[in-house]
């Protein structure tokens, strides 16, 4: 029995038993599919409306009594949206436009193909938004906006990003595709500033084959949007918007009404989905607390979602650096990896100047130039996050099996092998 108890408590690179035997496969299934939501795509086909349908609407419906916002327009996807936020923001030739780096880049690219110039700001480090002091210190007299993403499921520092774009005029954009569901002092995130945009891919926390909605109260962003990009509901309206009904501005953003009948069978269960999900996060998040790691958990007043589990490192904490840190894990069977998106600010588009011919705004001089090397607490930060699985099913006990894995490499971090990852 003692040697069964010493190999068990060995790590599994000095030679002892991997902590996690237990299959990922059934506690890491995502999208959750069912009979449900075959069948509502199974009516939407036998209707015959697969391109303008009754489907696309009553989703839009749904997110209306949801968020209780006044206007949500469908989109093929959060990409499209976010498009549509742009010209509803009139954003045009030379304005700026604040943006995290760490984010997918819909969330920036979009910006350029009005002209627009994406002024990346450093991220905090308490919620992985973007830093209000720093968004401030990025305001210029050509700022126009400013987009907010809600970075893996954590609500970002609102009040005072509010604050910010009341003092300075600014309009800000919830980019909330990874937060469907997320409060933020009793206010459901996608309802904070003057319109949202919700992402509904097929690994969101509320998936479909491929889909996005834009948010909004204000009437004329609404127009806007179907100006842009659903010119077949343009005759509907009442202002001189209907005259452009014949074309809209040259772009079809419309939803596919298969899309939106997974969207609304899954809008359904969101809340029970993320339920399951928090809790196996919360729970493994607050043991790796106690071993010294920083895992995000909601502050007081806020209520996160987990479309993507990050915790945080501190090699302080174990004198063990990151790769061989993961490397020990990953022996115990853990699966882990780096943060799921590479810093924008770095990647070839703007280092390289690409960024110039998508904007067709004249090189005279007065165009910034992008550095790798700007941006360098996001860039430290990001070297420090690593991402586990996020459990979105019931875990049968594999959460149990993390824990004595991250127990298990802390406590024998000094017997570790350095370099071998």
């Amino acid at each position: 029995m003692a040697s069964t108890a010493s190999t068990t408590d060995r790590p599994a690179i000095l030679g002892g038993d991997p902590a996690i035997t237990l299959s990922h496969d059934e506690a890491c299934r995502w999208p959750i599919l069912t009979a449900e939501d075959e069948e509502a795509v199974l009516r939407t086909m036998r209707t015959g409306q697969l391109g303008v349908s009754d489907e696309t609407a009553a989703l839009e419906a749904d997110f209306r009594e949801w968020t209780g916002r006044k206007y949500a327009v469908a989109h093929c996807n959060g990409t499209s949206a976010i498009f549509g936020a742009m010209h509803a923001f009139g954003i045009e030739a030379g304005d700026e436009v604040i943006v995290p780096s760490a984010t997918w880049w819909s969330s920036v690219m979009p910006i350029l193909h009005f002209g627009g110039i994406p002024v990346f700001a450093e991220l905090e480090s308490e919620c992985l938004g973007l830093d209000p002091e720093d968004i401030e210190r990025k305001i210029t007299d050509r700022t126009k906006a400013i987009v907010v993403v809600h970075l893996f499921g954590m609500p970002s520092k609102m009040d005072e990003i509010m604050e910010l774009a009341d003092q300075y005029d600014l309009r800000v954009l919830e980019d909330a595709s990874h937060a469907h569901g997320a409060m933020y002092k009793n206010r459901m995130i996608g309802t904070l500033s003057e319109a949202a945009v919700f992402s509904m891919q097929g690994n969101k926390l509320l998936p479909t084959a491929e889909g996005g909605v834009f948010l909004t109260d204000d009437e004329e962003m609404y127009e806007a949007v179907l100006r842009l990009g659903h010119y077949e509901r343009l005759l509907d309206l009442e202002s001189m918007n209907k005259y452009l009904a014949a074309t809209g501005l040259g772009y079809k953003f419309r939803m596919s009404p298969l899309s939106a009948a997974i969207g609304r069978v899954q809008l359904r269960h969101l809340a029970d989905r993320n339920a399951i999900r928090n809790a196996n996060c919360i729970e493994l998040g607050r043991h790796l607390e106690t071993l010294g790691m920083q895992t995000f958990l909601a502050p007081e007043g806020i209520q996160r979602t987990y479309f993507e589990y990050l915790v945080r490192y501190d090699e302080a904490a174990t004198g063990l650096p990151i790769d061989d840190f993961t490397h020990a894990l990953q022996a115990e069977g853990a699966q882990l990896s780096a943060p799921r998106y590479p810093l924008l600010h770095q990647m070839p588009v703007f280092t390289h100047g690409l960024w110039k011919q998508i904007t067709r705004l004249p090189d005279d001089g007065d165009l910034p130039e992008y550095d790798e090397n700007d941006l360098p607490g996001t860039t430290a930060g990001n070297g420090t996050l690593i991402k586990l699985p996020s459990f979105p099913n019931e875990d049968q006990g594999l959460i149990e099996q993390y824990k004595t894995a991250f127990s298990k490499v802390f406590a024998h971090a000094d017997e570790l092998p350095r370099g071998e990852a």
